[in-house]
């Protein structure tokens, strides 16, 4: 293997393509460890919730409306007691379908190390009916 690449469970990858992959799919993430600690958010291509970059290394508490904050401890409390593994939430916003989910991160040996934040446009994807079998690009 090449010495610049990331070995990963199935396969090795390097910084530049896992950057890559992160920003092309189309949902807005950000991480949080398990310090509740902001660590990483996608860039700007599929961002729905605006971030700074002034929220990297800071506490997620600080990074929320006062209003929500309870909901934020609540969410982080359950996944570190391990009551829960994901949370769901899905809103209106500026004629949109927004979905956002939390999912929990867990090492190899069961600790907790983080939440993920995922959030997408869903708005189109929940108009579809029926079946495209077929590559149709017109």
């Amino acid at each position: 293997m090449h010495s610049d690449l990331t070995e990963l469970v199935t396969g090795a990858l390097s910084a530049e393509q896992i950057v890559l992959m992160l920003e092309h799919l189309p949902v807005d993430i950000t991480y949080v460890d398990e310090n509740d600690t902001v660590r990483y958010f996608s860039g700007e291509k599929h961002r729905i919730f605006p971030r700074s970059k002034a929220i990297i290394g800071r506490e997620v508490q600080n990074c929320h409306p006062p209003d929500s904050v309870e909901v934020v401890e609540s969410i982080l409390q359950a996944f570190r007691n391990r009551e829960k593994d994901h949370a769901d939430f899905w809103i209106n916003m500026r004629g949109r379908f927004i979905h956002i989910r939390y999912f929990a991160l867990y090492d190899a040996a069961g600790n907790y190390r983080g939440t993920i934040e995922v959030s997408q446009d869903v708005t189109e994807i929940r108009e579809l009916k029926g079946e495209k079998r077929l590559l149709d690009w017109k």
